[in-house]
Formats: C-alpha cells, sequence, structure tokens
C-alpha cells in the first residue's frame, strides 16, 4: 500500500502541476479530481503508516468519508457554474445591454435586436446579434461596421461573435414575420 500510495501521489500530483494554470470549467473539473486522487492516495499512505505500528483500522473508513464530504462539497460549488454554461445562461463578465448600447453609438447603425451571449466553457463566450444598418450602406461601410462591431464585442469578453447584417425592410424572425427594428 505504501508504494503504490507514493506512486499515487507522484503522477497525480506531476498531473495536478501541469493542469493548474487552466482557467476553462473542464481544466478546473479535472484538476479537482485529480486532487481529489492525491488526498485518497495520501490517505492511502497515512493508513499504510499507522497499520504498521498499530490495530487502528478505523482509520480508513473515517479518512474516506472525511474525502468524500471533500468531494461532495467541491461538487455542489461547481455544480452552478456548470449548470450555467449548460442552460447557455448570460456570462456575469457580459452585460447585454451595455453591448448593445455600444454597438447602436457605431454610425451607420439603426438597431440591434436578438441579441445572445452564453459561454462555452466559462471562460470563451458566444455573441449572435442582428445589427439593421442604414439601407444606402455601400460593402466597405457595412465591412467598417463589421469590424467595429466585433472590436467591441471582443473587448466585452465574446470571442466567437456571429452579426447578423439587415436592412429596415428585411424578414428576421423564424416564423417570417417582419421584426420590429425600432
Amino acid at each position: 500500500m505504501f508504494l503504490f500510495a507514493i506512486l499515487g501521489i507522484i503522477v497525480n500530483g506531476a498531473a495536478v502541476l501541469q493542469l493548474r494554470k487552466g482557467l476553462s470549467m473542464n481544466i478546473r473539473v479535472v484538476s479537482l479530481h485529480l486532487i481529489e486522487d492525491v488526498l485518497g492516495w495520501l490517505a492511502v499512505l497515512i493508513v499504510s503508516i499507522v497499520l504498521l505500528f498499530t490495530d487502528f483500522y478505523i482509520l480508513d473508513p473515517i479518512l474516506s468519508i472525511v474525502i468524500s464530504c471533500c468531494i461532495v462539497y467541491h461538487v455542489l460549488a461547481n455544480f452552478k457554474n456548470s449548470l450555467k454554461v449548460f442552460l447557455q445562461v448570460v456570462p456575469n463578465e457580459v452585460d447585454t445591454a451595455t453591448l448593445e448600447t455600444k454597438f447602436m453609438q457605431i454610425g451607420k447603425v439603426r438597431s440591434v435586436h436578438h441579441t445572445h451571449v452564453w459561454s462555452l466553457d466559462g471562460i470563451n463566450h458566444v455573441l449572435t446579434t442582428h445589427v439593421v444598418v442604414d439601407d444606402n450602406i455601400g460593402k466597405d461601410d457595412l465591412l467598417k461596421i463589421k469590424s467595429e462591431l466585433k472590436h467591441i464585442a471582443y473587448n466585452m469578453h465574446c470571442e466567437h461573435v456571429t452579426l447578423e447584417i439587415e436592412y429596415s425592410d428585411e424578414d428576421c424572425s423564424m416564423n417570417h414575420e417582419h421584426c420590429d427594428h425600432d
């Protein structure tokens, strides 16, 4: 038990060190799992040493319960954040009203609607929106507006941006009713 515990601590500890700088929810969950493995191997190490000198067999289930409580605590703490990603909740660091207001400040943008922001993994955020522009806009102006929109979105923590550019008389709804662009 002692040698397996040492090996388990070294292998899982090295993996934790490799992942310690990761910020995504996936990397945090994997790191947490590996830390829990290290704790498990540490418990095996402690029990193996104690059992060499005593008959204190109850120590194994006691440490198992302590580690299980630690795991449950961390699962519950991360459950809320994971649920937000699965339900595609707007990330805390993105304010869609401010985002739309900044979009509206760009010249030749008439309105913004159907704006949706969600997170892929707690770090990388996706933005989709419809932007109504002046009817007489040229290609060069349109490309400039798209560039400005993306720049604003990137500065507001949206890495993947999909823009639907429309004119005021375009149909933009899924059921083919005209959108209210005002």
